[in-house]
C-alpha cells in the first residue's frame, strides 16, 4: 500500500474540507525587457508600472524584470536577441524595424505630427495594429508605441528661429540619410556623429548646434554649450515595444490579451510622465541660462513637405499617412 507524504496528505484533507488551498505556488515566468535608457526614463517607470499589473492580473504568473543603460545591449542587438528568443521584450526606435517593413517609416516622417497630443491620439487610436500586427514572420511582434517626445534645434551663438537663419548651420544628428536630407529642407547642414562627441564639438566650433528632446538637452549639459532651444519640433521617433513571437505565442491565450492589453494602457500614463519630465528638463536647463524660443513652425513644414512625399513610396504607405494627418 502507497504511502502519501505529509504534505500531499495535509493537501487533500483541505481540499476534502472544502477549503481549495494549495501548498504548491508557481514562480512567475520572467519577462527580460532590454532598455538602453537609465532607470529614471519615463518609459523605465511606464514599464515598471505595467510590471506590477501584469504580475497582479495574471495571479502571480508573469513578471517585467528591466534591464536599463543598454545592460542587454544596444537596440540593433537587443532587437536580435528578441527576434531568437534569447529575452522576450525590447524598447527599440521606429528605423529599426524600418529595416524589416519600410511602412513604419510613415510613423517616423519629420512633421508627421503637429503636436504630442496628436502623436498621442495616433498611438491610442488603433489605427497603427495592422501595421504593428505586419512584424510576426520577423520573430517579433509590434505590441505598442511610446512616446521620446519632440526632437528640436539647440545652437550657441544665437537662436534659430526661422529657415533663414538656420541657413548653413551645421547641426549634429543620428547618423541616418533620411536625417541628413531632413536637416537640408530645413536650411542646415545634417552632420552624422556619435552622441558622446557632440558636446565636444559644439564647444569646439565644428557643430553649431544638435537637435534632440529637452529631456537629453538637459541630462547631457548641452545647454552649456548651445544655450539656445529653438522648439523646431520637426521630428518625433517613436520608440516601440516589441516581444519575441515565440514567447508571446508560448503564454497562456488569456495571459497574452492582459499583456497586450496592459501595453496599450500603459502608453498614455508614458505620455503623462514624458510631460512632467519635459517640464522638469526645461526648468533644470532655464536654470542653468538656457533660453527656449518658440518658432513658427508652418515654414518648416511647408520646406519639408517634398521629403515627406518622397518617402512615401506605396499606397500602403499613403493610407496610413492619410489616417495619421486625419487625426491632427
Amino acid at each position: 500500500m502507497r504511502t502519501l507524504s505529509f504534505s500531499r496528505l495535509a493537501k487533500s484533507l483541505l481540499l476534502v474540507a472544502g477549503l481549495g488551498v494549495s501548498f504548491v505556488s508557481q514562480a512567475a515566468t520572467e519577462i527580460k525587457v532590454a532598455f538602453n535608457q537609465s532607470d529614471k526614463h519615463p518609459q523605465y517607470q511606464a514599464l515598471t508600472a505595467l510590471s506590477e499589473k501584469l504580475e497582479q492580473q495574471t495571479e502571480g504568473r508573469y513578471k517585467l524584470n528591466i534591464y536599463p543603460n543598454e545592460l542587454l545591449g544596444a537596440q540593433r542587438a537587443a532587437l536580435e536577441l528578441v527576434q531568437n528568443g534569447a529575452i522576450q521584450m525590447a524598447i527599440v526606435a521606429n528605423p529599426l524595424v524600418e529595416n524589416y517593413n519600410k511602412d513604419f517609416i510613415v510613423i517616423g516622417l519629420p512633421y508627421i505630427y503637429d503636436s504630442l497630443e496628436h502623436q498621442q491620439k495616433v498611438f491610442t487610436s488603433g489605427i497603427l495594429d495592422d501595421l504593428f500586427a505586419a512584424t510576426g514572420r520577423y520573430g517579433f511582434d509590434v505590441l505598442g508605441a511610446y512616446t521620446a517626445g519632440s526632437r528640436s534645434i539647440y545652437t550657441k551663438g544665437s537662436a534659430v528661429n526661422n529657415l533663414e537663419e538656420m541657413k548653413g548651420k551645421k547641426i549634429r544628428v543620428i547618423q541616418s540619410e533620411t536625417m541628413r536630407k531632413m536637416l537640408s529642407c530645413m536650411g542646415g547642414i545634417g552632420v552624422p556623429m556619435n552622441q558622446g562627441e557632440v558636446y565636444t564639438a559644439i564647444q569646439q566650433g565644428v557643430l553649431d548646434g544638435a537637435e534632440n528632446n529637452e529631456i537629453t538637452y538637459a541630462d547631457l549639459k548641452q545647454y552649456e554649450v548651445a544655450p539656445y532651444f529653438s522648439r523646431t519640433k520637426h521630428l518625433m521617433v517613436p520608440d516601440l515595444i516589441v516581444t519575441s513571437s515565440y514567447f508571446i505565442a508560448s503564454m497562456p491565450k488569456q495571459d497574452q490579451e492582459v499583456l497586450k492589453r496592459l501595453v496599450k494602457e500603459s502608453i498614455d500614463h508614458q505620455f503623462d510622465l514624458w510631460r512632467t519630465q519635459v517640464q522638469q528638463a526645461e526648468e533644470l536647463a532655464k536654470a542653468n541660462n538656457a533660453t527656449f524660443v518658440e518658432v513658427d513652425i508652418t515654414p518648416f513644414q511647408q520646406s519639408c513637405s517634398k521629403l515627406q512625399q518622397d518617402l512615401i513610396t506605396s499606397p500602403v504607405q499613403k493610407a496610413l499617412y492619410e489616417k495619421v494627418i486625419e487625426l491632427q
